[in-house]
């Protein structure tokens, strides 16, 4: 028996219902440095490529990438960044992809950089993301949901201290290069854009992992558990300062955020509430103020963080305040 015209679009129509289709997210990358940065942006496995793995954002622009459903993967923002004139190749001093050009073609972060992490239409159709400082720090970074979703939910957080939904912002809103422990500390060479950063400045934060790749450290080995690795005090000065950044592998409690699939997301590298210029012409010369005690270091190992708890919270609400009032424009 034939079928209506009809019966056929009202079946089509319930089989959308049933399988709805994967939704998709669009990422506006906004550079707010007093320098030009270079994003690198690299697909989980198993997942559709974006339409760009690298490119130059200039100081004050902005850039789009369209997403595919279900995309997984991260994105940094590559510094201080040149063509070598003996060999060819682009190089960054760091978030270095190691493909010698600018798209950086399936190659991750060389660290120390801070990363932004995302899995969109995940688990119960939900986007879950995160920034990390795992893999060290190069700058800061800040995610905001964008969108009526993402305002409710960010305005009901703030209107119950934080105790809402966690469609919020989250990020590393302070210049950490400054305040890195000696050890961990990443300084510019005379090579390494010369031209951009004085040799001997500060241009990155090292994780403890990377810099010493003990077990306890990198979370391997008889460490390889939530209950066997704990925060030391490297990952802690991450975290007093970037309280919602990943600062170790099991940080997950206070780090990763979700949000309903089809959410969009502003990136912002050198949000507004850090100044994010060079001082003389040193992308990463300021510097962390310091909790209300008094920052002691031996061997690298922070001895004391007096009021470090309150920075904790202070930066808590600072960001979601920050992330509140960019929603809502």
């Amino acid at each position: 028996m034939a079928r209506s015209p009809a019966h056929v679009a009202l079946c089509l129509w319930s089989l959308a219902l049933l399988f709805p289709a994967a939704r998709s997210a669009t990422f506006t990358m906004t550079n707010n440095c007093g320098y030009t940065v270079w994003p690198g942006l690299l697909s989980g496995a198993g997942t559709a490529p974006l339409p760009t793995t690298g490119f130059a954002l200039a100081q004050g622009a902005s850039a789009t990438i369209d997403a595919p459903a279900s995309w997984s993967g991260r994105m940094w923002a590559r510094t201080l960044c040149s063509q070598d004139a003996a060999t060819g190749r682009f190089v960054c001093a760091t978030g270095d992809c190691g493909s010698g050009v600018l798209q950086c073609n399936g190659g991750g972060a060389a660290p120390p950089a801070s990363l932004v992490e995302f899995t969109l239409d995940g688990s119960g159709g939900m986007d879950f993301f995160d920034v990390s400082l795992v893999d060290g720090y190069n700058l800061p970074m800040l995610i905001v949901p964008q969108g009526a979703a993402a305002a409710s939910a960010a305005a009901a957080a703030n209107s119950t201290a934080g105790a809402g939904p966690k469609c919020m912002a989250t990020g590393c809103l302070v210049d950490l290069n400054g305040a890195c422990p000696a050890d961990l500390k990443v300084m510019s060479t005379a090579g390494a854009s010369a031209s951009a950063v004085a040799a001997g400045s500060a241009v990155a934060c090292r994780s403890a992992c990377e810099a010493f790749g003990s077990p306890q450290y990198c979370c391997s080995g008889a460490y390889g558990s939530p209950n066997t690795c704990r925060p030391s005090t490297y990952s802690q000065f991450f975290k007093s300062a970037c309280p919602r950044a990943y600062s170790y592998a099991y940080d997950d409690s206070t780090s990763t955020f979700t949000c309903a699939a089809g959410t969009n997301y502003a990136i912002t590298f050198c949000p507004s509430t850090t100044s994010g210029k060079y001082i003389d012409e040193n992308p990463q010369a300021a510097v962390m103020p310091p909790p209300n005690g008094t920052m002691v270091y031996g061997s690298g190992e922070l001895l004391s963080t007096g009021g470090g708890a309150s920075i904790a919270a202070h930066a808590s609400q600072l960001l979601l305040a920050v992330g509140v009032a960019i929603v809502l424009l």
